[in-house]
């Protein structure tokens, strides 16, 4: 579970959005979306799962209908299969990148480049028209090598695949960030002092708390890093058993992230950056996106730090090293669902099942590849990857709470609980307080991003015709898992199977 939650997410959009609104004033409405609507929203999906599981469904089609049963409630389960599909893809995309700059690091192929040939560096790899850095079939290799390491890891199934994978994965990562984190706040100071990059990050700003921006950038990220509104938590929840601890567990997982995320990955790109280029630059840096931060500002960190090359070389490695298995222990969770939906509803065995997921994401993946740079991407980041975990965890909440109960759903998150946890209050978050933070959240998104990104105004006409193409493509996806519930339902109720 904290491996799902542990991600790229962590050391790349967190130290953007922490730095871009505000450091210490982003910090506070944060940690109270991780309050109100993050912890609650991991109990509902840890609750979701292990009872969906003791009626042996292992994705949010079949753990909705167990809850409400009603003919409609697979169908918004829809969306616990469609997120997930939608971000393996990408994801993959974006995690070989990891895998390509670590072995960049090793070859020694970044040392020595300023910031322009730094972006140079990174923007040849995304546009395969640009061919002055890096060859057409680069970035092709290292896609078609990560999704066959995912795609190994996930065929040995659960506990022979996943688990031994994040049993490894995991430590090192914290090994490498530690490790980074030491080196970083020990610098000498050069346009800054590392602990003004702390300082930044933990002093608020509290006029800048009466701007909603703040307010729902933190809520967003809470999203992201605990990998909330996917329908990958459920599915490993499903393996529990009826009485095993979802509410400590689900809490240690939190915490394992939060580690992860504000001790380590808020202790190390932002002082290493304001170190070297002063906190206005920092911002800056922000402001240009996540992959700017960690693909072009943090090698060129590396590049400066004293000790000469062997110390970049090693720096490179252990940063985007440990973005690798952060990545992959994520990626491997969203493929679970979607093989469950399959072994469980049609009797394929888990190596049909791998091939056919896998064939798809290499078939879906190169279009992005060819068309990242005309927002082919883009479209599918923001409706499945930011709107759609709002939505979907909207409908978990409705399903949960609201149509299973509430005193049913406290209960269920409070069976074989180690920890006390007062059912009046827990009744009212999740009853009130976090399915409120999720509509003020989808309305404002609504408003102010998704109107606009859906009339894509000011968009050159040959990028307006690629995101049609992307969108096409995701709404074929859409209807093609709806069209296969219907068909596993149908196919349960000739075989007599529990609906």
């Amino acid at each position: 579970m904290a491996g799902n939650a542990v991600g790229l997410g962590n050391f790349l959009r967190f130290p953007r959005q922490a730095v871009a609104n505000g450091g210490g004033t982003f910090m506070i409405p944060y940690f109270i979306a991780l309050l109100l609507v993050g912890i609650p929203l991991m109990w509902v999906e840890w609750g979701i799962g292990r009872r969906g599981g003791q009626a042996g469904h292992g994705s949010l089609p079949g753990q909705f209908s167990t809850l409400w049963k009603h003919p409609v409630a697979k169908y918004l389960g829809v969306m616990g299969l469609f997120n997930t599909l939608i971000v393996l893809i990408y994801y993959c995309y974006i995690e070989s990148w990891t895998l390509a700059w670590t072995f960049f690091s090793v070859a020694g192929s970044m040392r020595g480049l300023d910031e322009q040939g730094m972006k140079q560096f990174l923007y040849s790899y995304q546009n395969l028209s640009d061919p002055s850095v890096h060859a057409v079939w680069v970035p092709f290799l290292f896609f078609a090598a990560t999704l066959g390491l995912n795609f190994f890891v996930v065929s040995k199934g659960i506990s022979a695949g996943i688990e031994r994978l994040a049993k490894i994965g995991m430590p090192i990562l914290f090994l490498f960030a530690a490790l980074l984190v030491i080196r970083v706040l020990t610098l000498p100071p050069a346009a800054a002092s590392p602990w003004e990059g702390l300082n930044f990050m933990y002093t608020p700003d509290w006029a800048a708390l009466a701007r909603p921006s703040v307010w729902l950038a933190a809520a967003g990220q809470i999203f992201f890093t605990l990998s909330v509104g996917m329908g990958t938590l459920s599915a490993y929840a499903s393996y529990l058993r009826k009485h095993d601890d979802i509410a400590l567990s689900g809490l240690a997982t939190a915490a394992t992230n939060e580690t992860a995320e504000v001790v380590l990955g808020g202790s190390l790109a932002i002082p290493a950056v304001v170190t070297f280029f002063g906190v206005g630059a920092a911002v800056t840096i922000a402001q240009g996106g996540g992959f700017d931060l960690g693909f072009i500002s943090m090698p060129l960190v590396f590049n400066q730090l004293p000790g000469g090359a062997w110390v970049a070389t090693a720096a490179g490695v252990m940063w985007f090293g440990l973005l690798f298995f952060a990545g992959i222990t994520s990626s491997v969770a969203m493929a679970t669902p979607a093989l469950s939906f399959m072994e469980e509803n049609f009797g394929w065995r888990r190596q049909k099942s791998v091939a056919v997921i896998a064939t798809l994401a290499v078939t879906l993946g190169a279009l992005h590849i060819l068309y990242y740079q005309r927002g082919f991407l883009d479209e599918w980041d923001y409706w499945a990857g930011t709107f759609g975990l709002v939505v979907c965890a909207l409908l978990e909440v409705i399903v949960f709470v609201w149509l299973f109960g509430p005193d049913n759903a406290v209960a269920e998150i409070r069976q074989g609980a180690r920890m006390y946890l007062p059912p009046r209050l827990l009744r009212f978050v999740l009853t009130w307080v976090t399915p409120f933070f999720l509509l003020v959240l989808m309305g404002w998104w609504t408003v102010q991003e998704a109107i606009p990104t859906l009339l894509m105004r000011g968009r050159a006409p040959e990028e307006v015709a690629v995101r049609w193409a992307s969108r096409g493509v995701m709404a074929a996806l859409f209807v093609l898992q709806l069209w296969l519930i219907r068909l596993a339902w149908r196919r349960r109720a000739a075989e007599g199977r529990p609906l």
